[in-house]
């Protein structure tokens, strides 16, 4: 499959790890060589301002996709190529959705949560069939691994996880995978 965009679902924070932020900016900036186009929440904070501005200035395309009650808690960004801003939080992941090839998930709270895991089961109940990937950077995500497997060694999930959610632990190895491993 040609990657023409990628959908990112991120903090509007940074995190306590400078780490987080390392890693957004390392993509956004992978993403931005590939010409790649990134779609992502819209706002110019934390995690998210962090991977648009990289993608920007390593010459990519940023789709930004903001809900009208985000516009001035999350500082909407006027420096990228599209904003889109929407009615609410429902219809801003289904357009996030509808504009990606694939969708990764970087550290974030609630809201990233609630998208990765809306994605994963959609994914699940075959409303689409788009890789996930799952950054965890600096382990971020161990303790939700763990559950997921909790939950299907406890029998609630239909298959095994991994078939939907891909892990990796740093930007380039997601960027490998989007090249199809050519990197």
């Amino acid at each position: 499959m040609d990657i023409k965009a990628v959908t990112v679902f991120c903090g509007s924070r940074t995190g306590h790890s400078p780490l987080y932020e390392q890693h957004a900016k390392e993509l956004g900036t992978l993403l931005g060589q590939r010409k790649i186009t990134l779609v992502y929440g819209g706002g110019n904070k934390g995690l998210m301002s962090a991977i648009a501005n990289a993608a920007m200035h390593a010459g990519g395309k940023v789709v930004g996709v903001i809900p009208k009650v985000l516009v001035e808690w999350e500082n909407q960004h006027e420096g990228i190529t599209e904003l889109h801003v929407v009615e609410d939080m429902h219809e801003r992941k289904k357009m996030m959705y509808n504009l990606g090839d694939v969708a990764v998930v970087l550290p974030g709270g609630n809201g990233t949560m609630d998208e990765m895991f809306e994605m994963l089961t959609w994914n699940t109940l075959s409303i689409h069939n788009k890789k996930i990937i799952l950054l965890n950077t600096a382990g971020y995500y161990n303790h939700i691994i763990g559950h997921m497997n909790h939950m299907q060694l406890q029998g609630f999930l239909y298959e095994d996880w991994r078939e939907r959610l891909k892990v990796y632990n740093t930007p380039f190895e997601i960027a490998n995978d989007l090249d199809g491993g050519k990197s």
